[in-house]
């Protein structure tokens, strides 16, 4: 998807947050400020936000010479959602759809996300979706939760690329990646991360440290984007990703840089703007399709004359 103008606030307030996780002083701060203002004018609104997204926290590593400023946080989030995760188990089991809670987890799970949500206090957040998940789910829009075509592809598929997001939520994510499991053994899953630290989203070491790789084979992406945006990916990835029979992309970074793919995706994510919301009605052709809050299943499909859909 193209970059708004309204996200232009956030890169700023992203930014900031960044430096100052990073431990930098007001003068750094200032600086970090001052390099993004610097690139913004020439950056192209046609190109998708992770694309910005990783300008800005190249800045920030500049100044501070912080690399990976969220270690602590993504370390803290997968240890909290691995104590959760025993409670995700029993509401899977005790459902009358095991698959279609596993779904709802894996999407209630990507509030974990600091680009998004600066301020975010994990422990709330994580009770916040055990808590309310259900609230949420008796809430669907069945407009943009498309979970029988969802299943119909997942039968019908060999092999499955699926795209992490978060450090956390990729713990969600195993709830659903176990129950695809349990149901189709056969089937052989990929599992995707970042190829280098950008904000809270999940490395290799997450992944692992989650129990990931019990369930799916672990590889980068080899971008250093917010989001698999293609360009940036490595030429492995980029065959996994085209070969794959069916690809499960999570998080709103993720649908930022794939929402114009020339291939079928579902997309799994929580509308948390209102800039995400309009665009996921405005690719449904619907002008109040899609609202802040609303948990997402989107199927971005290719028609047969080639252009590409969405239901």
């Amino acid at each position: 998807m193209k970059t708004y103008i309204d996200c232009i606030p956030c890169f700023f307030k992203q930014a900031i947050e960044a430096a100052r996780l990073a431990g930098a002083g007001k003068k750094a701060q200032k600086k970090v400020i001052a390099e993004v203002a610097r690139i913004l004018p020439d950056f192209p609104l046609n190109l998708p936000p992770p694309i910005m997204g990783k300008m800005i926290y190249a800045a920030v590593e500049k100044v501070t010479r912080k690399s990976d400023s969220y270690q602590k946080i993504k370390q803290k989030s997968n240890r909290m959602a691995l104590a959760v995760y025993p409670k995700l188990k029993k509401k899977v089991k005790k459902s009358s759809d095991p698959l279609l809670t596993a779904v709802e987890l894996a999407i209630a799970g990507n509030i974990i996300d600091y680009g998004v949500k600066n301020s975010l206090n994990i422990e709330k957040e994580l009770e916040k979706i055990l808590s309310e998940e259900e609230k949420a789910v008796k809430k669907e829009n069945k407009a943009v939760f498309d979970y029988t075509h969802f299943k119909k592809e997942l039968r019908k598929a060999k092999t499955i690329l699926y795209l992490g997001d978060n450090a956390g939520e990729i713990v969600f994510d195993r709830i659903l990646l176990e129950e695809i499991k349990c149901r189709f053994p056969e089937k052989e899953i990929t599992f995707a991360v970042r190829g280098r630290p950008i904000i809270n989203d999940a490395l290799a070491g997450d992944a692992y440290f989650c129990g990931i790789d019990k369930l799916a084979r672990v590889v980068s992406s080899g971008s250093d984007a917010p989001g698999a945006v293609l360009s940036l990916c490595s030429p492995q990835f980029l065959r996994l990703y085209r070969s794959a029979d069916m690809v499960i992309s999570k998080g709103q970074g993720n649908f930022e840089a794939l929402s114009k793919a020339r291939r079928a995706i579902f997309f799994l994510f929580m509308a948390k703007c209102e800039v995400i919301a309009n665009h996921v009605s405005y690719q449904i052709k619907s002008s109040r399709s899609c609202r802040v809050g609303d948990i997402i299943l989107f199927y971005h499909h290719i028609e047969k004359e080639g252009k590409t859909a969405a239901s």
